[in-house]
């Protein structure tokens, strides 16, 4: 399934959504999903309205819905994230679901390596919030604290139509072979994105998903540039590291790749990522330009430049056009 281009989302262009079942994401429990399933709510796509769609226990409704709810008492479905890390957003989204959505809303999170129980301990992470139908829910979270699974609350009943928990993917490098090379552009091992000239079709934060593109839109794709420059996005790496190949992934784009590319990199104090932009254009040169061809993995190892640890990358293309996928490759520093 490939992400549609999103430019009302406060936290796509930096942040992976750690409920993506891409990542491995489920909802693995409710109190109810009698209307719509649990599972719809994570789906990577928006979602969508078909007025004549009815099944066994009424109207189809791409998302999660309770049935009418009769006594005291709330709904909930627990999420277990695709990869343990730190929330910093989150959206719920009541899009179709115009007389049938809940009031309110809170989510809570938790830390668990086994089994849920009753024992377990859940934080709260978005104290009850009032949601209005038909419409996306952004709310920013500040905590710390790492998480492997959500619960969603509803009150009292309703349906959600997505919901999306961005954050920043746990890893610990401490415990890794500083020999063995990393792909530290994915965002299973902690990048982010931090900025990119364009997105006009595509998010650079597809480049970094961890598996194949599944078509032209799950990639990076800029507008027609029609003036002088190239493109180009802002990549910041898991952990600092030593790089030593690249892999460029053109998969599907075949009359709009890009004609060349080219990387800088540097490494970047804490602190200073807001002022990127600017110091990203006199960064040494990681790669030099290269010529890339349609619908093509293009691979470079003698071709790299040898930087010594490197934190952050700007990777150019030249002059527009549309990758599926980057790989970096390197050893941890």
């Amino acid at each position: 399934m490939a992400i549609t281009l999103d430019t009302e989302n406060p936290f796509a262009q930096h942040f992976a959504n750690l409920a993506d079942p891409r990542l491995g994401a489920e909802a693995i429990e409710a109190s109810d999903e009698f209307f719509a399933t649990k599972d719809r709510m994570l789906n990577p796509n928006p979602p969508v309205f078909i007025a004549d769609k009815f099944d066994d226990h009424g109207k189809w409704m791409d998302g999660w819905e309770t049935r009418r709810k009769r006594e005291a008492g709330y709904d909930w479905c627990v999420v277990r994230l695709g990869l343990p890390g730190t929330i910093t957003g989150v959206e719920i989204d009541t899009r179709h679901f115009t007389g049938n959505f809940p009031p309110a809303a809170s989510l809570e999170a938790c830390r668990a390596h086994g089994k849920l129980t009753a024992r377990t301990k859940w934080t709260l992470l978005l104290s009850s919030v009032e949601l209005e139908g038909d419409k996306r829910h952004f709310f920013e979270v500040n905590d710390g604290n790492s998480y492997s699974h959500v619960r969603m609350n509803i009150y009292p009943d309703g349906g959600i139509a997505r919901l999306r928990v961005y954050g920043l993917v746990e890893r610990n490098w401490t415990a890794k072979d500083k020999k063995t090379q990393f792909d530290l552009a994915s965002v299973i091992n902690g990048a982010r994105t931090i900025g990119c000239s364009n997105q006009h079709y595509g998010t650079p934060l597809n480049m970094l998903m961890p598996d194949e593109a599944k078509n032209m839109g799950d990639g990076w794709e800029t507008g027609r540039r029609r003036i002088p420059g190239n493109e180009w996005a802002i990549i910041a790496l898991g952990a600092p590291g030593r790089l030593r190949k690249v892999v460029v992934d053109t998969a599907f784009f075949k009359g709009n790749f890009p004609d060349r590319c080219s990387i800088l990199a540097a490494h970047v104090k804490d602190g200073t990522e807001s002022s990127l932009t600017t110091q990203s254009m006199f960064w040494p040169t990681l790669l030099p330009e290269q010529s890339l061809s349609a619908n093509s993995e293009h691979t470079f190892q003698q071709e790299l430049v040898d930087l010594g640890p490197v934190t952050h990358v700007r990777f150019n293309i030249i002059p527009d056009g549309g990758v599926s996928r980057l790989h970096l490759f390197g050893t941890i520093a």
